[in-house]
């Protein structure tokens, strides 16, 4: 957690020094992300500012806007010229320290990703570590897949969600996967990323299912569920969707989305106090979140239903949380 931590404050302290507040329109550094650190820049002022990357990370950068913008970036052997456009990347390897970045224009929604080596373990995706370091970097280049998963992660960061960081890791590692497929060449016949075997079986499906209800209020994340079906996070996210009909992130939200209500019906905690429950970071995130949700406000939810409370019995409950 701690190195976790490390990695958000480099990313934010990364915005703060190059864009200033003004230019941090959001940031992961107070969300608790385990799979990767991200701040989305509301603006880029034009100039020239360092291309530097952590040893222990590799940093993306995507245009979500479509700014039209020449950016040019320059290293020992590297001049790379691209008008940026929505959805073009930016790779910069880990260890990078003597590079630069000339913007022509002003730029907005630029949104910058430190992803963890530790995705490439053998562990979690099929290839030498040090392979990493063959990532090519020297183009700017598009690529609809990772376009999408960085319009995902852009989204998380405005808007969060309660099963946002479970959502995080899982995008992260289909990121690293994405990475690998486009930009490392493989031996001809050998597959980059090895493949899920299938859905989980019934039995590991269970320990699962059970594991996550256990923990709806507790610390839910994408490896500790792995590990409770004894399979890599990339492998397993594959397999419960195979599963269950849809990814572990969007089965938690709803499971937390139910746990809400019950919890509204009951009466007896604060807003805040579910909030953080079910791992918003601040009451005003949970309340947005469930009105997108319900259509209603969750002091609304209670509200009403406790108008027509007669009793506060489980058979009550169980009624009025079929009703909503």
């Amino acid at each position: 957690m701690d190195i976790q931590l490390d990695q958000a404050a480099t990313a934010t302290r990364y915005g703060l020094e190059h864009y200033g507040f003004e230019g941090v329109l959001s940031s992961s550094a107070d969300r608790g992300w385990l799979g990767l650190s991200a701040q989305l820049c509301g603006t880029v002022r034009k100039g020239v500012i360092p291309w530097r990357t952590p040893q222990s990370d590799i940093r993306i950068c995507f245009d979500t806007h479509g700014n039209e913008s020449l950016v040019t970036r320059r290293a020992p052997g590297i001049e790379s010229r691209v008008i940026a456009r929505r959805g073009t990347v930016w790779l910069s390897p880990p260890g990078l320290q003597e590079g630069s970045v000339d913007i022509a224009e002003d730029m907005s929604g630029i949104l910058h990703i430190h992803l963890p080596l530790s995705h490439f373990a053998p562990f979690n995706i099929n290839i030498d570590l040090a392979a990493v370091h063959a990532l090519s970097y020297e183009s700017a280049f598009e690529d609809p897949l990772l376009a999408e998963i960085g319009r995902a992660i852009s989204a998380e960061l405005q808007a969060e969600t309660s099963a946002g960081s479970l959502l995080i890791e899982n995008l992260a590692s289909s990121l690293a996967a994405r990475l690998v497929q486009k930009c490392i060449g493989a031996p001809a016949g050998q597959p980059i990323v090895s493949r899920a075997s299938g859905a989980l079986d019934r039995r590991r499906l269970q320990r699962v299912l059970d594991y996550i209800e256990t923990n709806l209020e507790g610390d839910l994340t994408l490896d500790l569920m792995a590990s409770t079906a004894c399979l890599s996070r990339y492998h397993f996210a594959r397999a419960f969707k195979q599963a269950v009909g849809q990814p572990p992130h969007r089965y938690v939200s709803a499971r937390r989305l139910d746990r809400a209500k019950a919890l509204l019906v009951q009466g007896e905690r604060s807003l805040m106090d579910i909030a953080l429950a079910l791992s918003f970071s601040d009451q005003a995130s949970f309340t947005r979140a469930f009105r997108q949700a319900t259509g209603q406000a969750p002091g609304q939810y209670r509200r009403e239903l406790g108008s027509r409370q007669h009793d506060s019995s489980p058979a009550f409950i169980k009624q009025a949380l079929m009703l909503a």
